[in-house]
Formats: structure tokens, sequence, C-alpha cells
């Protein structure tokens, strides 16, 4: 149990403002810095307050986005492990790699073999929700060598 008190409502919204934020530009260049900048909060403090509010730091709930929509690109198949890297706002194919691993379970090659065309007939909702990553490394690694 935390020691530190609950956010205040007026911090609430603050930090709904930045997850609202994530979820927006997820593909853009995003970091504490910045989006701490936005709701006038030190990196460290809106770091630690999000994560009390939400579970997880801002960075990881970035990460999380990312991997959900890499996970809906790669389904389709018509993009490569590297240009989903890209597209979705990572900077780098190992560390997209090592978060899409820890996430899904699965390293991003092996889900997009084993995803494309899988999903065909399921509505989109639906497959979003079976699909959604799992959070804070819960995913039991398969298919890894």
């Amino acid at each position: 149990m935390s020691s530190r008190p609950a956010p205040s409502l007026s911090e609430l919204v603050r930090l709904r403002r930045v997850r609202d934020r994530i979820d927006r530009e997820y593909a853009r260049p995003l970091d504490v810095e910045a989006l701490a900048r936005g709701v006038d909060m030190s990196a460290g403090h809106l770091s630690r307050r999000f994560r009390l509010a939400y579970g997880e730091p801002p960075y990881a709930y970035l990460m999380t986005r990312r991997v959900e929509r890499a996970m809906a690109l790669l389904r389709r198949g018509d993009l490569s492990v590297t240009e989903v890297c890209f597209e979705v706002g990572c900077q780098s194919l190992g560390t997209f790699s090592t978060r899409f691993t820890e996430l899904v379970g699965m390293p991003p090659s092996v889900y997009r073999k084993q995803a494309v065309g899988g999903s065909d007939g399921v509505p989109p909702c639906l497959a979003k929700q079976v699909t959604r990553p799992v959070r804070n490394r819960e995913a039991p690694v398969v298919g890894v060598p």
C-alpha cells in the first residue's frame, strides 16, 4: 500500500490530459519531460503520480499504446516489422522488439506470422479486445528459441 495520498481531482484532470495526449499522439516523439511540461509538473512528479493513478509510469503506458497499434498493423500483414516499428513512433527496432515481446509474449516477427489472416471475419472491436497486450511483463514468452 502506498503512503502517498491519492491524487486530487485537479491533479487527476492533469494526469488524464497526459494519458489522452499519449493515446492521441503515440506515434509522435514523446518523452516524459515534454508531457510533464504540458501539465506544469516535473517529470519525476508526473511519473510518480501517473503510476499511482494508472498503475504504470507514462513511458510504459506509451509503449503499451504503441504495441497495441503495432499488433493491429502486424495483423494486416502488409508492413514489415521494421516498418511497423517506425510507424508507431519507436526509434529503435531493438527496444520495440523487446517491449513487444514483454507485453505480447512473442517477438513481433512471430506474432506477424501467426496473426496474418487469423482474425478474418472477426469484428475489429472484438479482435482488439482479444489481442490486447498484457501489461507489466505478465505475458509468458512463447516461440522464442
